[in-house]
């Protein structure tokens, strides 16, 4: 099956070795649990029915949190993978807005199609495509370019069909089965639809039902159980999963935690496929995300680089303060 193309292995390029203070920071998985409750997002499997903005007030409500958020919004018809932050970990959604999309939409064709004709139009529909949003969406009816990086046929049953599509976020897959329609002759419409993924967060293990939450946040409070709450929130970190990877210096962590430029000195290994403008996840030695930075240059530049800035933040998500203070 192909891939989205966040999905493929970076390698790491290794500047330094350095160690890191136990006495400072914790391991993702080895918070305290309102720590990482603060720090949390849940792949949430979002049901028929509701709004986005309605299931995300209900998980607020449930977990007793000030604030939550959701990344890329599904409508009440559809189903699946919505990633939900809690608190502090709202800060990363926006890395997750832009992220790639992965579907399964019933289509249905409004005539009987031919198997070789169906798959030749479905190979033109992929790579760059032109989309006008519908009449409903709520943005500017502008013509604009979203990339489809694949569309396979799961299953067919006379004119419905089943198909996985991976594609760039902001694609209006309503649209694209309406458009398939007009290429094949017939028209088409969809019928249903689910996102199985979104960025990082996919259709596994991780994925939580609205009752799970409810049931491992009421053994927590009421019995003292962390462990259902500890299965059912990830870490910050998961939620940056596809974005490429700077390690820092346990030295760095706390001025990049005020707002600091991060320099080359600090880094310790760095990711490939970085380019100047790309947004990239600043991580302690702990596997901990400091916050999220803009790169100034390329992964090999980084690697290569004796001094000068590398990286600025856009958004801090480590608390200053975390790792001792090195920097005057």
């Amino acid at each position: 099956m192909k891939k989205l193309p966040f999905l493929s292995p970076r390698e790491v390029l290794v500047r330094a070795e350095d160690l890191t203070d136990e006495r400072y920071g914790c391991p993702p998985f080895q918070r305290p649990i309102r720590e990482h409750l603060r720090l949390g997002v849940l792949n949430l499997d979002k049901p028929v029915g509701p709004t986005s903005h309605e299931v995300v007030s209900w998980v607020k409500s449930v977990m007793e949190r000030r604030k939550a958020g959701h990344s890329g919004t599904l409508d009440p018809a559809v189903s699946g993978v919505l990633p939900i932050a809690l608190e502090d970990a709202t800060k990363v959604l926006q890395a997750l807005l832009p992220a790639g999309k992965e579907y399964v939409c019933l289509l249905h064709l409004h005539g009987d199609v031919p198997e070789v004709r169906l798959r030749e139009v479905l190979e033109e529909f992929q790579g760059e495509i032109y989309q006008r949003p519908p009449m409903r969406a709520a943005v500017r009816r502008k013509l604009r370019k979203r990339k489809i990086y694949y569309a396979e046929i799961l299953e067919r049953e006379g004119r419905n069909v089943l198909l996985r599509v991976g594609c760039e976020a902001g694609t209006y897959l309503r649209k694209y089965c309406f458009d398939l329609g007009l290429a094949l002759g017939p028209g088409a419409h969809m019928k249903e639809l689910r996102r199985t993924r979104t960025g990082p967060f996919a259709e596994d293990g991780t994925l939580v039902k609205l009752q799970d939450i409810a049931d491992a946040y009421a053994f927590w409070k009421e019995e003292g159980e962390e462990k259902w709450l500890r299965r059912t929130v990830l870490p910050v970190e998961v939620a940056v999963g596809h974005l490429p990877k700077l390690v820092v210096r346990d030295g760095a962590v706390d001025a990049l935690c005020h707002g600091a430029a991060l320099a080359a000195p600090g880094v310790l290994t760095v990711e490939t496929g970085i380019s100047p403008g790309d947004l990239v996840a600043v991580m302690t030695l702990k596997g901990e995300l400091v916050c999220l930075a803009k790169a100034t240059q390329t992964s090999r530049q980084i690697l290569e680089a004796d001094h000068g800035i590398v990286a600025r933040p856009e958004r801090v998500v480590m608390s200053p303060g975390t790792y001792p203070r090195k920097w005057k």
